[in-house]
């Protein structure tokens, strides 16, 4: 059978409630973020940020948090053929809070959660066989029906050489030997857990848990008496975290001293959050472990470097898995070090963080990105017939016709904006669609911002997270320089504020209606914008007649980012021929990504029905035509252009 996953991670996976207020209680928590939770899906969302193909082994329930679980792990790039969808039980649910670097309240709602509903039928020996490796971690080791199931999928590995892993994963109120109040408590003694634990060790070719968790495990309080216990049962690397003292692994014999353990370079930074730590060691810990062709070739010195610096990142950070790193963050991390103790506040340590991690907040394919743009509102207020009602209910014709092109595939999106399109808007997520959402000031230079958005934009907090931040600025090189330092200022404050709420922003210029261009214009204005602190997802720029223009469009823009989404190329109103015209020069850039064009798709339409001489059928047929035409136009430049490059 081919061996196509690295590895499989079997547990606990739920619905994490963050607290997002830092430093009070949870008592006193006003808002909350959501993530997904539970160690196995933490390391499982966490390897596949390294770069390892995994897959994880749960339930879930067959509800709205259920769902979440299963579409943020695609997003993630994990394997789901192994997790159940339970109709009979919700989803495990955890609410959690960070008071400061020691104290992180919780509370775990798991009362007949559905992944403590794994059973032995829900394991598969052909799905584990597909694996390198298998993780289990504690919480499945303390009811007698996830116990079975865990072990039955234990033996399936260990007969077929794949490797095995434990996380102790120790949470006392988990086995039932603390309250619901408790959720905080790392360490309660329990012979019974101690029993149960040291009856599976032999199992394991890997044991990984801090020194409470092997006190536990060992039934000792004592940590190197602990470890010997568990090495008489077990034959496993142990590797024992310690805190700020780093890690420790052990191959054979447990020596005189913990610091006698092979160990790795730990990182000096803030501790902003301990919650979901180990999760991201142990993920990068399992960088290293299946970096060796067979254990006995395993680098512990170089695995507990990745292992360190991925705690680095999850202890700097607010959330568990959204933490973690990308196998390009590491990288860049590694080789440059810490220059900012507090990570998260680390400019370009973030910058890459998203641009790496953002595919996880906002999915979708969007290599290519065919957008029907009817977020005008100037345009339409002029037209004869118009009203907010009616000019609404066009928009939402529009959104039909998007939808009818679409067919429910890939590649499609939208402008439109919350004013007059709101229905339309709303109606559109959860669709496929890749959403922007205008927020200039029609037509303002300098650029003015929609009301709509609150003092500071703080409505943002209220935007659907697919929606991607869209700001048109009408500006030139040759701006005077007082004008130049006010859009750039307002600029970066509306970029900032995107980020701060996991919005993707896309900034479009328009330098031809200010003053005349040339090849340099767009290229120039690109470079002001990153030198100002502005990293837009997605670049909207007009049509450019040459490749030396778009060249050094691509040049400016790869020379700050290489992890932005891309550009799309707008329309300004130009006829279709023209359009053509311009597709056949961009689309030979891959940087380029398809087209936002608006009023050659809908201006005919938009005029006819708000004036009463044409029917809602008759307007959807002809923008899905018109739109339709240009996807065929993109798509053709875009195959010509791969063919002439063969």
């Amino acid at each position: 059978m081919t061996t196509d996953i690295d590895v499989i991670t079997l547990g606990r996976s739920g619905v994490d409630l963050y607290g997002a207020q830092i430093g009070g209680r949870l008592e006193d928590m006003g808002s909350f973020e959501k993530y997904i939770g539970g160690s196995p899906t933490n390391i499982a969302c966490g390897t596949s940020r390294l770069g390892l193909k995994t897959a994880l082994i749960s339930r879930v329930g067959d509800e709205h948090m259920g769902r979440f679980i299963l579409e943020q792990l695609a997003r993630e790039g994990v394997c789901t053929d192994g997790v159940v969808t339970d109709p009979d039980r919700l989803t495990a649910l955890v609410i959690l809070g960070i008071r400061d670097e020691d104290q992180f309240p919780l509370i775990f709602y798991r009362e007949d959660c559905a992944d403590m509903a794994l059973c032995e039928d829900d394991i598969d020996p052909d799905f584990i066989k597909r694996t390198r490796a298998l993780v289990v971690t504690g919480t499945h080791l303390s009811n007698p029906r996830t116990a079975a199931a865990a072990i039955k999928a234990l033996k399936i590995a260990r007969e077929n050489g794949i490797r095995t892993a434990l996380d102790i994963d120790y949470r006392p109120n988990l086995w039932g030997v603390a309250g619901h109040g408790d959720g905080e408590s790392r360490f309660v003694e329990s012979q019974a857990v101690t029993d149960k634990l040291l009856a599976t060790l032999h199992y394991f070719d890997l044991i990984v848990g801090t020194e409470e968790e092997f006190h536990i495990a060992g039934g000792s309080t004592d940590t190197l008496e602990a470890l010997r216990m568990v090495r008489s049962k077990s034959p496993a690397t142990l590797v024992c975290k310690r805190g700020a003292e780093g890690a420790s692994a052990f191959e054979g014999d447990i020596p005189a001293s913990l610091d006698d353990g092979q160990t790795g370079p730990g990182f000096p930074i803030e501790v902003f959050n301990v919650l979901g730590a180990g999760d991201g060691f142990f993920s990068g810990l399992l960088k290293g472990w299946m970096e060796a062709d067979s254990l006995d070739d395993v680098s512990w010195p170089t695995a507990l470097k990745y292992a360190n610096a991925c705690g680095a990142f999850a202890v700097s950070r607010h959330g568990c898995t959204p933490a973690y790193p990308s196998v390009e963050e590491l990288e860049f991390f590694l080789e440059r070090g810490v220059v900012q103790k507090d990570l998260r506040n680390d400019p370009a340590l973030e910058q890459i963080h998203w641009s790496t991690t953002r595919h996880t907040r906002n999915a979708g394919d969007w290599s290519s990105v065919k957008t029907f743009a009817f977020d005008h509102r100037l345009q339409l207020e002029e037209m004869n017939g118009y009203t907010l009602e009616k000019a609404g209910a066009f928009k939402e014709l529009c959104l039909k016709a998007a939808l009818d092109v679409q067919g429910g595939d890939s590649g499609y999106g939208i402008l439109c904006d919350n004013r007059i399109g709101r229905k339309a808007l709303h109606a559109a997520s959860g669709t496929g669609l890749w959403i922007g959402r205008p927020t200039e000031l029609p037509g303002s230079r300098p650029i003015e911002f929609e009301p709509e958005l609150g003092i500071d934009f703080g409505q943002f907090n209220e935007w659907a997270r697919e929606n991607v931040v869209k700001l048109l600025v009408f500006c030139h090189p040759d701006d005077d320089a007082e004008t130049r330092a006010l859009q750039e200022k307002r600029v970066k404050r509306l970029f900032t504020a995107a980020r701060r709420n996991n919005l993707e922003f896309l900034l479009e210029v328009i330098p031809s209606k200010v003053a005349p261009t040339d090849d340099t214009t767009t290229a120039t204005l690109i470079r002001q914008f990153y030198e100002a602190g502005v990293y837009p997802d997605w670049w909207k720029l007009e049509p450019m007649a040459t490749d030396t223009a778009w060249q050094n469009a691509v040049n400016a823009i790869e020379d700050y980012d290489l992890h932005t989404r891309g550009i799309v190329v707008l329309g300004l109103d130009a006829p279709e021929a023209e359009l053509a015209a311009s597709f056949e020069v961009a689309a030979k850039y891959p940087l380029v990504k398809g087209f936002a064009v608006g009023r050659t798709i809908f201006g005919d339409a938009a005029r006819a029905w708000l004036s009463g001489s044409m029917e809602d059928g008759a307007a959807v047929e002809q923008m899905s035509e018109r739109f339709a035409k240009l996807c065929k136009i993109w798509d053709t430049a875009r195959e010509n252009a791969r063919l002439n490059a063969e």
